[in-house]
């Protein structure tokens, strides 16, 4: 775990011991953080798939007032807001959300911007939304930028994680970092040698079985004939 991690994780901590508990429905700009996943697509290496969730879900109603998809009559004059389980929804079927997600989040392949798309919502607040990344050649690094709901407030984070472990924090002062995106070498050690076991029991079942029936005793069945009977003629 990066120190950087570490930081961001005790200072999570820290604000929330201190900022008394909020209403259900408030933004958590200090509460749960945003989380994102980057990695590799398994079966276009020249496309990276970023996985974006949001920390919590009436955040998307901050979000989706605006962006001009909520009234804005529904913030309340102590700073939260009137959160309803159809925001979620209508934020994440909205072509203001995908242009939004598409000019937060950038990938960059060392030379020049990755082209993006962002897949179907089915559940946004449950699943999040996850935005493919296409570079026009085999990727082993990239840099991506993060800069979700920074623009609503300076104090949101995103906990970031890679397909090989790596770790990073964004936040309004840091919202870029470059990920390796390589297979890693003991991933593919192991999987050669799962195989090569595998290989080898299958083909010491099949030599037992070939030497069992080398072995075997033939069966024959026996006649059923009765030998024939010829009368004896007197000489």
């Amino acid at each position: 775990m990066s120190s950087q991690y570490l930081r961001a994780l005790i200072a999570l901590a820290v604000i929330g011991a201190v900022v008394t508990t909020p209403d259900p429905a408030s933004a958590h700009p200090f509460g749960d953080p945003q989380t994102v996943v980057v990695s590799l697509d398994d079966q276009r290496p020249d496309v990276v798939r970023v996985k974006w969730r949001v920390g919590g879900p009436d955040d998307l109603t901050v979000l989706g007032m605006s962006l001009g998809l909520i009234p804005p009559d529904r913030a309340r004059a102590d700073g939260t807001v009137d959160y309803r389980y159809t925001d979620p929804g209508v934020v994440g079927a909205s072509r203001e959300f995908t242009g939004y997600l598409l000019d937060r989040i950038t990938v960059n392949d060392g030379t020049t911007p990755c082209a993006g798309t962002v897949e179907p919502v089915l559940a946004l607040a449950l699943k999040g939304a996850t935005a493919d990344f296409t570079c026009g050649r085999p990727v082993t690094e990239a840099t991506v930028a993060v800069r979700m709901l920074t623009d609503l407030h300076p104090a949101y984070r995103t906990m970031a994680t890679g397909s090989n472990g790596e770790r990073a924090v964004y936040d309004r002062d840091n919202d870029s970092h470059v990920w390796a995106l390589t297979e890693t070498a003991g991933g593919r050690d192991a999987f050669l040698q799962i195989a090569a076991v595998l290989g080898g029991i299958l083909l010491l079942a099949a030599g037992t079985w070939l030497l069992r029936s080398s072995r075997r005793p033939s069966l024959r069945r026996p006649s059923l004939r009765r030998p024939s009977l010829r009368r004896r003629v007197a000489s």
